[in-house]
């Protein structure tokens, strides 16, 4: 099953971000991705990721998510996981 992955980075989150991307990045390799990104600002900067994941189940893809360097360092304000079910889009 797919579920999203919407989180947003702590306002005094600073160079965090940068800091733990290559570990973030690295990790998430190792999980089956359908795709995902950072969120961007008015300005484009870099405030939040996107990501929809493959996980057996809601346990599974919070878990998934607790252990992302980037929730390990702290960088998240706020994470929400949803079940998703692509309707619209090139693979349907």
């Amino acid at each position: 099953m797919l579920f999203a992955i919407h989180a947003l980075d702590r306002a005094d989150a600073g160079g965090l971000r940068a800091e733990t991307r290559p570990a973030h990045l690295e990790y998430a390799s190792r999980f089956e991705i359908a795709y995902g990104g950072p969120l961007l600002d008015d300005r484009g900067d870099m405030c939040g990721s996107l990501i929809v994941l493959e996980a057996e189940d809601l346990a599974a893809a919070q878990s998934f998510s607790a252990g992302d360097p980037y929730a390990v360092a702290g960088l998240f304000e706020r994470v929400e996981i949803r079940g998703f079910r692509p309707v619209l889009g090139p693979s349907n």
